[in-house]
């Protein structure tokens, strides 16, 4: 669990165009963290590798569901390199929504904002919320490398 939390908290996440990184000092936010929204992937269920079959299958899966929903998601990815996962970036999701996506996917946890403020919501496995880490949404300068 330690190295998973530190992978979180050392990824950047957010659209191609604006990144973001969760720092504990308020920061430059990203243009669209306004109201609530949410970031959630289907890759790499419970922070193991998947297939990358798998992977595009559950990504199509989740995009299909969340429109469904009455969503407009925009496309995201969290990560960087071999980590890189596709997401989705939610606006006007509700913390419980991004939970239920995130518990059908078998994500160890999703992220959830009001604005600037975001939460790293930890799920256990069996997709019930076990813990709640709060920071900024800081937007990451393009080129720059991320910090933990």
């Amino acid at each position: 669990m330690k190295e998973l939390r530190a992978a979180f908290h050392a990824a950047t996440y957010g659209t191609a165009h604006e990144r973001f990184r969760l720092a504990t000092q308020r920061g430059k936010a990203p243009s669209w963290a306004r109201g609530t929204w949410a970031v959630v992937t289907a890759w790499n269920p419970g922070g193991q590798p998947a297939s990358d079959q798998a992977n595009t299958r559950a990504a199509a899966e989740l995009l299909a569901r969340i429109q469904a929903e009455g969503f407009s998601p925009l496309p995201a990815h969290n990560g960087e390199g071999m980590w890189r996962e596709e997401a989705l970036l939610i606006p006007t999701a509700r913390l419980h929504q991004a939970v239920a996506w995130g518990a059908a996917w078998g994500q160890a946890a999703v992220l959830w904002g009001i604005g600037a403020r975001t939460a790293l919501v930890w799920l256990d496995d069996q997709g019930k919320v076990c813990g709640v880490e709060r920071f900024w949404a800081t937007q990451q300068a393009q080129g720059t490398p991320p910090t933990g």
